[in-house]
């Protein structure tokens, strides 16, 4: 492949300032905020460095991502996986999402010239198929995928709110100068 896709230089930034450090494989914006900045980029399935990397939708919002550790820590994951034994059509459902997600990564895999990655295969994110182990996940998956695809990534961007009516970050955001990073 003659070049890897990237974020653009503005999206770079705004990533970088979300998360307080430099991103790390992103190829492109997944999905943006209703405030026009992303909220969810999509990841190489392996990193520059070489190490594999499962989570191809990567929520980078701190306040999506603060408002799905709320829900972690009142429970809802637990609530989650007991319904996804209760409920066949809920769990075939997941299951469902689990696959779409791999096929996704294989997707980029092939757009990115990483291929397949053996370390990570028939892993997807969240704890899918079987498991809710990690709403960011899911949430980054309903985000970049769109209705319908996941029914527990759904029910977390149902959860969570409007948590872009609090931007994350100030109206402009900007790549340090070389002497800011000198500084």
């Amino acid at each position: 492949m003659d070049q890897v896709p990237s974020l653009s230089e503005e999206d770079a930034a705004t990533v970088e300032a979300q998360l307080g450090r430099p991103t790390r494989g992103a190829v492109r914006v997944a999905h943006r905020c209703p405030c026009g900045r992303p909220d969810v980029v999509a990841t190489r399935p392996r990193l520059p460095g070489g190490s594999p990397f499962p989570t191809t939708y990567y929520l980078t919002c701190p306040r999506a991502s603060s408002a799905c550790s709320t829900l972690e820590s009142n429970g809802v994951m637990a609530e989650m996986q007991a319904r996804l034994g209760e409920d066949p059509a809920l769990a075939d459902a997941y299951a469902a999402a689990h696959e779409a997600y791999l096929a996704d990564r294989r997707a980029l895999g092939e757009e990115t010239g990483d291929g397949d990655v053996p370390e990570i295969d028939g892993v997807s994110a969240g704890g899918m198929p079987e498991r809710v182990k990690c709403m960011h996940a899911l949430l980054g998956h309903a985000l970049a995928a769109g209705p319908g695809v996941n029914p527990l990534g759904d029910e977390t961007l149902a959860r969570v709110g409007e948590w872009w009516s609090r931007p994350c970050l100030p109206d402009r955001v900007t790549a340090p100068t070389r002497d800011e990073e000198d500084a």
